[in-house]
């Protein structure tokens, strides 16, 4: 079991920058890859970037792409989302997920097995 815990979520003006971080706690050994989602306000939950435990491989949903950079130390067990640029459509409750499998486009929500509580990010305009 892989229990994640994220912080750094807050209230933001337009243009600013945040950095979330996730850790992750228990048995991490049967972790390929973790992720970042989140859920807007009266919106479904959507994936925004992933990177491989191991491998360091990234891959970013187009709304993050050149403005969000996923990193980890899986030496801490830590995951980091630094967001830069941000707008208010970029607010939501941001997850961190872990999952044991990789696949080349790795959006789905339904292939990721722990899941963290979630921290809020607000972007004022």
């Amino acid at each position: 079991q892989v229990h994640l815990v994220e912080s750094g979520g807050t209230l933001v003006q337009t243009g600013g920058s945040l950095r979330l971080s996730c850790a992750a706690s228990g048995d991490t050994s049967d972790v390929y890859a973790m992720g970042w989602f989140r859920q807007g306000p009266g919106k479904e939950r959507e994936f925004v970037s992933a990177i491989m435990w191991i491998a360091g491989g990234t891959y970013y949903a187009a709304s993050a792409k050149g403005r969000f950079i996923i990193s980890r130390d899986n030496a801490k067990n830590t995951l980091w989302l630094q967001m830069n640029s941000l707008q208010p459509e970029d607010t939501a409750v941001y997850y961190c997920a872990a999952r044991r499998s990789w696949s080349i486009v790795p959006t789905d929500p339904n292939d990721y097995d722990y899941w963290g509580q979630g921290t809020q990010v607000t972007v004022s305009s």
